[in-house]
């Protein structure tokens, strides 16, 4: 079988393409014919050698990836052949708090999804939402669960809450769905006029160009009417954080899923004790997670947004792609068998 493969000193130049024994189920393994991947940020810095925690030997590719069931081992109980099932991005965590769990990400240090055939425990698989095809189901492991669980899992989104968004990223766009299935009010940030006025027409409720504008708190305070956010997915880290803050109502909560505009940079916690505010980091999260985010998926009929579709041999390409952030909605691989 065929696998991509980041290899040391890293970088495009250092993708290989491999090929590599297919392997046999163990008890409560499943041997999964992957149909579709997806891209993730992480994935880029992954194959750049850029990732923080960069694992140092080769590994398959990406954390993302949906496919059918084609073979299981001894004692699996969770799924049969010719089922469609998704890999979780982290494996050994099914409920419960991370730091409890002997968890490790696919994608690395795990080898991950960007192969012909993959094995995975049967605790680390989720079954595809019904009406799902492969290519939209395999967007769901990272992004989709990283804005289901700061949402909904731990924020506790309701109907009525002001949500504000930091550009049009996978883990943004996803977040923008499911605070508008919740019946929130959606502030969309981003650079980019064209991409706020697509998210205009879908139902933000307000809408902030923040290189135009960049005293951009102030804005949200206007939008809301001096009310605030409950809630702020914060994906620019240092340098976007205090305004984060400074645009919540008492008591709101920020979520960390990113550091797009650097890891260096100061943060006054006068700021958060202010606010009262509630500020966690979000590491996507655990299957049972996962499950109940799909179950939402299938009762509501949501789609993924979708950005680009790719033959996964051009894997070089579509990460150019994503690098260039010309994207909107996820970048997917489709995987042919030879």
């Amino acid at each position: 079988m065929k696998a991509w493969q980041a290899t040391p000193p890293f970088g495009f130049d250092a993708l290989r393409l491999i090929d590599l024994p297919r392997p046999t189920p163990g008890p409560r393994q499943v041997l999964i014919k992957v149909q579709a991947a997806a891209l993730n940020y992480r994935d880029l810095e992954m194959a750049t050698g850029t990732y923080q925690g960069q694992p140092q030997q080769a590994f398959t590719l990406l954390s993302d990836g949906a496919g059918q069931v084609v073979e299981v081992g001894a004692a699996v109980t969770r799924f049969s052949p010719g089922e469609r099932v998704i890999g979780c991005f982290w494996q050994g965590w099914e409920a419960g708090r991370l730091s409890d769990s002997a968890a490790l990400p696919l994608g690395g240090p795990l080898d991950g999804m960007l192969s012909e055939y993959v094995l995975l425990d049967e605790r680390g698989v989720v079954p595809c939402p019904a009406h799902l095809s492969m290519e939209e189901a395999a967007t769901l492991p990272c992004a989709a669960l990283t804005a289901w669980q700061a949402l909904v899992v731990e924020g506790q989104l309701k109907a009525g809450d002001w949500v504000l968004l930091q550009g049009t990223g996978g883990v943004s766009l996803f977040a923008f769905q499911f605070a508008l299935l919740h019946g929130a009010r959606v502030i969309v940030s981003s650079s980019q006029d064209d991409r706020l006025k697509r998210l205009a027409k879908l139902g933000a409720t307000g809408l902030i160009n923040y290189r135009s504008t960049a005293i951009w708190h102030e804005q949200v305070m206007a939008i809301t009417d001096g009310y605030g956010v409950d809630h702020v997915l914060e994906v620019g880290g240092p340098r976007s954080f205090t305004q984060s803050l400074q645009s919540l109502h008492p008591s709101g909560q920020v979520n960390v899923i990113g550091y797009l505009g650097g890891h260096q940079g100061e943060i006054n916690p006068l700021l958060i004790l202010q606010r009262n505010a509630r500020v966690r980091g979000i590491s996507v999260g655990p299957r049972q997670s996962f499950e109940s985010m799909n179950h939402a998926i299938e009762a509501s009929g949501l789609r993924p947004m979708i950005d680009s579709m790719h033959d996964w041999l051009k894997l070089p390409g579509a990460l150019a792609h994503l690098q260039s952030g010309r994207h909107f909605g996820k970048v997917v691989l489709r995987i042919t068998a030879d």
